[in-house]
């Protein structure tokens, strides 16, 4: 991209850059390094001389440079003015410099770079953050993601735009002062800092494991052959897919196709949303599975008859799995999903606060299941009833458990508990398709051994489901007032 930006300026100024090449042609070159911070050719015309022309960061040019262009002793304090100007209104600015060297001269090396230089001028480029770019820092930051900016720009230009993108560019941290610092000092100014300038692949590596030592997790965007020792050494690290070196792609456990940093950010938040429906689908899963079996152990050690068949049991798995299960995959992120701090990397995938839902969830289904059990059989109906009245409350209260966790903690009175996951109404609508089948289709009563069920029976189903649904949702409220949000 710099390269191309000068071409268009040489354009612009109305030169040819196929005829200046083929005028003074390329000889030699040195590449730009950020050790050395310049990159230099050496061309030779057809009249017998040879040239070389530098360019780079201002201040190391400006320390080769002897005069300008009028022949003049070089004003460095004017120079430097200028180049603070162009810095603080966000431009990366670099130096162009010239020098002629002995014709004969046909390689160029860092031996040949010396204090002889005569200064051209300053070239100022602008390179504006996306407006996206500066939305997903700003939703990082929410997020309780840290977001620092390494460059090797000037400091008053990363200053600048660090300030566009809502960083704080009160104590840009530059190279050279990397340098004069320990580890421990650098911890501690890292703390208070959002922006390093002039940085260089030795002082990445220095970041990275000063805020590794931290304790958190830290991710390193990066697409120069420089940086694949920071990519490597970070926890994640992210290569630029269209304008990064093999080198970086290789280093880095990720690669952004699009080279944007709002992917990031999005990705972040689908993660979030992804680990969260993975959670809620243990959430759902665990408990309605441990009601179920313990249904029939409590039958089993208290010598009663047993509430559910296992043919029943497989009947329950296989329609739940099938719909509610099934449509927890297609949960949409809960609201504030990107306001909340990143959960511990040692945080265990089932939490205290998830177990006590599972025990919790998995004792209100034993305990409905029983009730509805026995008070079929107190009213003078068969055990085959009072099974497809246990079969129909387990069902429905998965169904209902299934809105439940909708939410880990915010109540599920809402129209969007119902409306916001489509899959999960729909599925809802099966299920209860499927149970009206089990109850009354005679091929299902011969198989599953099921009866009709009157009124009275379905009452006491919708009953105890919207109690169960009530206990789950006053846990919840505890959870509230205690200010949890996740799990």
């Amino acid at each position: 991209p710099t390269e191309g930006a000068l071409l268009v300026l040489a354009a612009k100024a109305g030169l040819d850059p196929t005829s200046i090449a083929a005028e003074f042609p390329r000889v030699d070159e040195i590449p730009f390094e950020s050790e050395r911070r310049y990159m230099a050719t050496l061309h030779h015309d057809h009249k017998g001389h040879a040239y070389v022309l530098m360019k780079g960061a201002p201040e190391r040019i400006l320390e080769l440079c002897e005069k300008d262009m009028e022949g003049k002793p070089l004003d460095r304090n004017s120079w430097i003015a200028r180049i603070e100007a162009a810095a603080a209104k966000g431009r990366r600015v670099l130096a162009l410099a010239e020098c002629e060297v002995a014709p004969e001269t046909t390689a160029l090396g860092t031996a040949d770079i010396s204090a002889h230089f005569t200064l051209l001028g300053l070239v100022g480029m602008i390179d504006p953050p996306r407006p996206e770019a500066v939305e997903a820092v700003g939703s990082c930051r929410s997020a309780g993601i840290r977001v620092i900016m390494v460059t090797g720009d000037h400091a008053i230009t990363a200053a600048a735009v660090g300030a566009e993108l809502g960083l704080a560019a009160e104590s840009t941290l530059t190279g050279e002062q990397i340098d004069q610092l320990d580890d421990a000092a650098l911890q501690r100014r890292l703390e208070e800092t959002d922006i390093v300038a002039r940085a260089s692949p030795e002082h990445k590596l220095r970041l990275v494991a000063a805020l590794q030592s931290e304790g958190p997790l830290v991710a390193m965007t990066g697409d120069g052959v420089n940086d694949a020792p920071a990519l490597k050494s970070a926890n994640i690290g992210v290569a630029m897919g269209r304008r990064g070196t093999d080198a970086a792609k290789e280093a880095a456990d990720l690669v952004l196709t699009d080279d944007n940093f709002a992917t990031i950010a999005q990705a972040v938040r689908q993660g979030r949303t992804v680990f969260d429906n993975i959670k809620k689908s243990l959430l759902f899963i665990l408990p309605t599975s441990g009601g179920e079996a313990g249904v029939i152990l409590l039958a089993v050690f208290a010598g009663l008859a047993l509430p559910i068949t296992a043919g029943q049991i497989l009947w329950i798995n296989l329609v739940t799995t099938i719909t509610l299960a099934l449509a927890l995959s297609f949960a949409p992120a809960e609201a504030g999903v990107m306001q909340r701090p990143p959960r511990p990397s040692t945080e265990p995938l089932i939490t205290r606060l998830l177990l006590v839902r599972i025990v919790y969830v998995s004792l209100l289904m034993i305990a409905v299941a029983f009730i509805a059990f026995e008070w079929e059989l107190a009213r003078g109906n068969g055990i085959d009833t009072a099974r497809t009245a246990v079969v129909n409350v387990l069902a429905f209260g998965e169904l209902v458990y299934l809105f439940n966790t909708r939410y880990f903690t915010r109540h599920a009175f809402s129209a969007d508990t119902l409306y916001g996951n489509p899959v999960a109404f729909w599925a809802s609508v099966i299920l209860i398709g499927l149970q009206v089948l089990f109850t009354y289709a005679p091929p299902m009563q011969h198989l599953f051994h099921t009866t009709a069920l009157d009124a009275s029976s379905w009452a006491l189903i919708l009953a105890l489901s919207t109690g169960k649904f009530l206990a789950v949702e006053a846990e919840k409220w505890l959870l509230r007032r205690r200010r949890v949000v996740r799990m």
